[in-house]
C-alpha cells in the first residue's frame, strides 16, 4: 500500500502538464525501487523508472580504480553520466526515446540502454542513494528533478532487508553482514544528511508495507 499523500503527490505533479521527474532517496536499504516501481504500477502507463543504480561503474573499472571493496560509494558511480540523463529527461524532445541504463544485481553490473523512455511519458520516476548529495558530479542532480522525496523505513527493517538482499545474490551471512557494516551503514550516514534537501519526508510504516518482490532489476535498493 502507498501513503495517500504520495499518490496524491504523483497526481499534483501529473496535473502540471508536461513531463516532470520526480526523485525518491533513503538509505540502503529503504525500500527505494520497491516503492519506484508500486507507483508505476499505480500510474499505469502514464509513469516509468529510470533508476540511478544503472550508472554503476563496471566491476573491472572499479577494481581498476581499487574500489571494488566500496562499491554503491558516491565515487563508485558515473554521477556525471547520470545527471546528463535527468538533463535530458527533464527537457523531453517530441518524438525523441531516451535510453537509460539498467542494472541488474545477479551480475552486478550495468546494462547500457535497457529502458526506453519516450517522450510522451508525462513522469519519470527516478530513485537511489545520492540525488540529493550536493558534492561532486553529483551537485546538479536536484536541479534536473521537479520533486524529490526522502523515504524512512523501520531500521531494524531496513538491516533485515538488507540482509536478505545481500544473501539472495551470493553472500554468506558473515559476508552479508560485513558488507552491511562497513560499506551500506558508512553510505546511510551520508544520505541521511542530505534528507533536509528534499520537498517530501515520509516513513513506511508496517501498515504502508510493500511487496518485497515488486519487479525490476534492483528490489530493495
Amino acid at each position: 500500500m502507498i501513503p495517500e499523500q504520495a499518490m496524491q503527490r504523483v497526481q499534483a505533479l501529473l496535473d502540471h502538464g508536461g513531463r516532470q521527474v520526480l526523485g525518491i532517496v533513503g538509505l540502503p536499504g529503504a525500500g527505494k525501487s520497491t516503492l519506484a516501481q508500486a507507483l508505476v504500477d499505480a500510474f499505469a502507463d502514464r509513469a516509468m523508472v529510470a533508476p540511478m543504480d544503472g550508472f554503476h561503474l563496471a566491476n573491472a573499472e572499479l577494481a581498476r580504480l581499487g574500489r571494488a571493496s566500496r562499491k554503491g560509494a558516491p565515487d563508485t558511480f558515473d554521477a556525471a553520466g547520470y545527471v546528463a540523463l535527468l538533463r535530458r529527461l527533464s527537457r523531453a524532445v517530441p518524438g525523441e526515446t531516451v535510453y537509460a541504463p539498467a542494472f541488474h544485481r545477479d551480475i552486478e553490473e550495468p546494462i547500457a540502454g535497457e529502458i526506453a523512455l519516450p517522450s510522451e511519458l508525462p513522469l519519470i520516476i527516478t530513485e537511489g542513494n545520492y540525488l540529493l548529495l550536493d558534492e561532486g558530479g553529483w551537485s546538479d542532480a536536484r536541479t534536473y528533478m521537479d520533486e524529490v522525496w526522502f523515504v524512512d523505513v523501520d531500521p531494524a527493517q531496513r538491516h533485515r532487508q538488507l540482509l536478505e538482499r545481500h544473501m539472495r545474490y551470493g553472500r554468506s551471512r558473515e559476508e552479508a553482514l560485513a558488507w552491511i557494516e562497513h560499506t551500506d551503514e558508512p553510505n546511510a550516514v551520508r544520505i541521511e544528511a542530505t534528507a533536509s534537501r528534499a520537498d517530501f519526508r515520509f516513513s513506511l510504516q508496517p501498515s504502508h508495507a510493500l511487496p518485497l518482490e515488486m519487479g525490476g532489476c534492483n528490489p530493495l535498493r
